[in-house]
């Protein structure tokens, strides 16, 4: 398989979209592997980059929006 580099926004995208197909199919939509996404899942929602508050599944777009803003400066 080739190897493609992911953009953060990508990256956002298919973690938020976890939430609601769930985990398993949210990768084979985007063609990435579990353990894919569970490393990047684990680089941005890690301690250094949590928000104030806990991460909440019932607003995956405020939380995602949070982590842009934290990340990008």
């Amino acid at each position: 398989m080739k190897y493609r580099k992911w953009s953060l926004g990508e990256k956002l995208e298919i973690l938020s979209s976890s939430e609601e197909l769930g985990i398993v199919e949210a990768c084979r939509k985007y063609s990435v592997s579990t353990g894919t996404f569970y490393s990047w899942r684990k680089k941005i929602f890690s301690k250094e980059n949590r928000p104030i508050r806990k991460f909440n599944y019932n607003n995956p777009i405020e939380v995602l929006n949070n982590k842009c803003v934290a990340l990008m400066g």
